[in-house]
């Protein structure tokens, strides 16, 4: 009897890798503001994308010249980084997305108010 269940342990193994290396499978890295990069006016490249929980964007700006903020909603309408935000600052960096909505902005000084933010929903 236990062989039995040894086989139906394995099987069910066996399949939850398969769907897990499916879902891996299906992840997607997306250059922000495509080959313009993370700049100002890129805030609306995402809107008509669909993205996936898994994904990844890839953000691309002049180091020194912009960074990366990960904020909540307040942040993002309010232009502000709460203490203990990730900050990103290397001009080539990859954020993975999870299920929901994360939001972006620039944390120098005038650019988020410019328009250089962006809220990203993934499923």
């Amino acid at each position: 009897m236990a062989h039995g269940r040894d086989t139906t342990v394995v099987l069910a193994l066996v399949l939850l890798c398969g769907l897990l290396h499916g879902e891996l499978a299906e992840s997607k890295a997306y250059m922000v503001g495509d080959s313009g990069g993370w700049t100002f006016g890129s805030g609306s490249w995402s809107n008509g994308k669909r993205f996936l929980a898994g994904d990844m964007l890839v953000f691309k700006y002049a180091p020194g010249v912009h960074n990366v903020v990960a904020v909540d909603a307040a942040g993002h309408n309010s232009c502000s980084a709460p203490g203990g935000a990730v900050r990103y600052s290397s001009g080539n960096d990859n954020v993975t997305l999870t299920r929901g909505t994360s939001f972006f902005i620039c944390g120098v000084p005038g650019h988020c108010a410019a328009g250089m933010k962006m809220a990203v929903t993934a499923a």
